[in-house]
C-alpha cells in the first residue's frame, strides 16, 4: 500500500509511518510531497492520504492523525493507546501537557526535523527505533497498572 502526506514531516507524519508499518502494512511505502500535490499524487499512485486537511486519516474530532489511523484500523492495544496519547500531546501544541512524555517527544521530533529537513525517509529510519523503544516503555507501564 502507498500512503501520501505533506513533505517536511514532524511528529505525526513520522509517528504514523511507524504505526502503519508495525500494525497495518509492513511493506507500506510513504510519499512526501508538496501540500498542493497530495490529491493528484494520491489519485495517480492509489495512495492513502494522511495528516492533511479534510481527510479521514487526519486531524478529526480532536484526534491527531495517529489516533485517526488507530480508530480506522481498530487498534485497541492498551500500550498503543498510551503511546497515541503521548503522540497527540507532542503533535497538538495546545495539548502538550496531556502526558509528561509529550513535551519530550515534541522536542526530540522537532530536533530530528531541524537536523534532517525534508529528508523525510531518513527521519523515519532514524526515529523508528525511538518509537519502538517508547512503545516498549508503554507496554511496561500498562503491565504495571
Amino acid at each position: 500500500m502507498k500512503w501520501v502526506t505533506r513533505k517536511n514531516a514532524n511528529v505525526d507524519r513520522i509517528a504514523c509511518p511507524w504505526l502503519i508499518r508495525r500494525f497495518i502494512d509492513k511493506e507500506a511505502e510513504f510519499l512526501f510531497v508538496p501540500v498542493g500535490d497530495i490529491s493528484a499524487v494520491a489519485e495517480r499512485e492509489g495512495a492513502i492520504p494522511y495528516d492533511v486537511k479534510d481527510v479521514e486519516l487526519g486531524h478529526v474530532d480532536g484526534r491527531c492523525s495517529f489516533e485517526s489511523i488507530m480508530v480506522k484500523y481498530k487498534l485497541t492495544d492498551p500500550a498503543l493507546m498510551r503511546l497515541a496519547k503521548i503522540v497527540h500531546g507532542a503533535d497538538v501544541s495546545a495539548d502538550v501537557n496531556v502526558t509528561r512524555e509529550s513535551a519530550g517527544l515534541q522536542a526530540i521530533a522537532h530536533g530530528f526535523a531541524l537536523a534532517h529537513g525534508e529528508q523525510d525517509h531518513e527521519k523515519i529510519r532514524l526515529e523508528t527505533p525511538m518509537y519502538d523503544a517508547l512503545y516498549r516503555w508503554c507496554q511496561e507501564q500498562v503491565a504495571r497498572g
